[in-house]
């Protein structure tokens, strides 16, 4: 595929991860961040918020932006014993989400949304397993030092510091990360972004 100045798709994300792994698969975007209240309904399954959240980016940034290209919409959530580990507030939930991770697995749900118009929207669910080793409170202190875990949901990045404990991953490490490029891939052929 040729790289056209001419961006292909809207990423409704300011997320560098992603706009990096969409790079990787050769596609062209603009960054028009989408402004929405990350809050789960109650009794909303985990499942269920990260693909409203997805869908609810993209057609946020549709509606401000008109219909001229394709949005993409991605929510990432960590989910620990059934509950959503969000982005840590302070250095204490930061501390508390770790300490709840360590030593276990949890799943990382990565949803995916492109929508052509408010109609027309495909969509895509990810979930991966993700195994953390032990974790002593002094990792645990250097790793916030580093200040990777606080604009990431459950408190770490794939990608940084803490893959030096995580001892296994079943799924899709990009998911994890923030953007499942199978996936994604998938739904962006069905738009007709990707042949």
């Amino acid at each position: 595929m040729s790289h056209s100045e001419q961006p292909q798709i809207v990423l409704a994300s300011a997320s560098p991860r992603r706009r990096e792994l969409l790079c990787q698969i050769g596609v062209e975007f603009r960054v028009v961040a989408a402004d929405i209240e990350e809050i789960p309904l109650q009794h909303e399954k985990p499942t269920d918020f990260v693909l409203r959240m997805a869908r609810e980016k993209a057609l946020a940034v549709m509606r401000a932006e008109g219909n001229e290209l394709p949005v993409l919409g991605s929510d990432t959530a960590v989910i620990l014993d059934g509950r959503i580990l969000g982005k840590p507030a302070d250095r204490r939930q930061a501390r508390e989400m770790l300490g709840g991770l360590s030593g276990r697995t949890h799943q990382v749900f990565s949803a995916v949304v492109v929508a052509e118009s408010a109609e027309k929207i495909h969509q895509a669910l990810n979930i991966s397993k993700v195994t953390f080793a032990a974790l002593d409170p002094e990792w645990i202190e250097s790793y916030i030092d580093t200040g990777d875990p606080m604009d990431k949901a459950g408190a770490y990045g794939v990608q940084g510091k803490a893959a030096e404990k995580i001892s296994r991953i079943e799924g899709s490490f990009y998911g994890v990360m923030g953007l499942p490029l199978y996936e994604t891939a998938q739904l962006l052929q069905r738009a007709q972004v990707l042949f």
